[in-house]
């Protein structure tokens, strides 16, 4: 269909490259022609620190921003969860694909521990507060590293479990058959959404993605980073939110959790879909008025 060739950026990790080929059949099977171009992120680099001891918002994100300012690739491709709320100046988002599973699960080597003591494993503050919160006999402990990596390290472990995404998982092939849905935890925004970027000026490539935006997907992960941005939780304060669309309604979930898990403010919406306008904003705004405010400031505190 089109002579030129669309350069795809992606992470080099094993989910990043199916995320990524996803994109290139897709666009290929419109009669694009593409090319992939694997780039190695900080937060790939760096696994001795927790990421928000490196002080970098988007660091899955930001070495790929640059590769395309630099004008190496055309599009990006990423996990929506990972991607700041504001994007660099001139680049946009392109499409969202059709969400997956959206649940953090957890991988274990027998369920005993729950009634006791016991050590979770997670890189992630919100998944960290959830589970203490309803587990506060339990310890958490800090994993990094891509998917495979992180499996691993459990194996080799004495750790009685570690949280990951259901999405990331099912896509590799890599979800075990012993596990559990952590239904009762509230995702990160936009988990389970891939998000693919494009410069704002570049009218090819995003006539190209327009053909992969899945509007349902979208309608619901801006709501969820909507109602981040107004929080002002970046990748670092434990934040979750998941808006659902059922018939004409959505129904939204947000929460806001101390590092330790000991505080939780939450809310629960629902709204019509044509009255979606400042959804996520009026939730977060609900939030920090009922003491989110004074939470956000201590969790900032806490983290420096």
């Amino acid at each position: 269909m089109q002579d030129k060739t669309i350069r795809i950026g992606t992470r080099d990790s094993e989910l990043a490259l199916w995320q990524a080929h996803t994109v290139k059949n897709t666009l290929e099977d419109l009669g694009y022609h593409t090319t992939l171009v694997p780039v190695k992120s900080t937060g790939d680099i760096v696994l001795d620190k927790p990421l928000y001891e490196l002080g970098i918002t988007g660091i899955f994100t930001k070495t790929l921003d640059i590769a395309m300012i630099n004008n190496d690739i055309d599009i990006a491709v990423h996990s929506m969860k990972d991607v700041p709320t504001a994007l660099p100046k001139g680049i946009v988002e392109a499409a969202v694909l059709e969400r997956a599973n959206v649940l953090d699960i957890l991988l274990h080597k027998g369920l005993d521990f729950l009634d006791g003591e016991g050590t979770i494993a997670t890189g992630s503050l919100r998944r960290q507060a959830q589970w203490l919160h309803k587990f506060p006999n339990h310890k958490v402990v800090d994993l990094r590293g891509n998917v495979n990596t992180r499996i691993q390290k459990l194996n080799s472990s004495d750790w009685n479990g570690a949280i990951f995404a259901a999405a990331g998982l099912e896509r590799i092939n890599l979800k075990p058959k012993e596990y559990v849905d952590l239904d009762w935890m509230t995702p990160a925004p936009a988990q389970g959404a891939m998000l693919v970027v494009a410069k704002e000026k570049d009218s090819y490539c995003l006539e190209a993605l327009s053909h992969l935006d899945h509007t349902n997907s979208k309608i619901c992960v801006y709501i969820e980073r909507e109602f981040l941005r107004e929080l002002e939780g970046g990748c670092t304060a434990p934040i979750g939110a998941l808006a659902e669309i059922r018939g004409d309604q959505i129904h939204f979930t947000g929460v806001l959790f101390s590092l330790d898990g000991k505080d939780k403010i939450e809310v629960n919406k629902i709204v019509e879909i044509e009255d979606r306008i400042d959804f996520g904003k009026q939730c977060a705004i609900e939030v920090l008025n009922n003491g989110g405010k004074q939470l956000m400031k201590k969790i900032k505190a806490d983290l420096k």
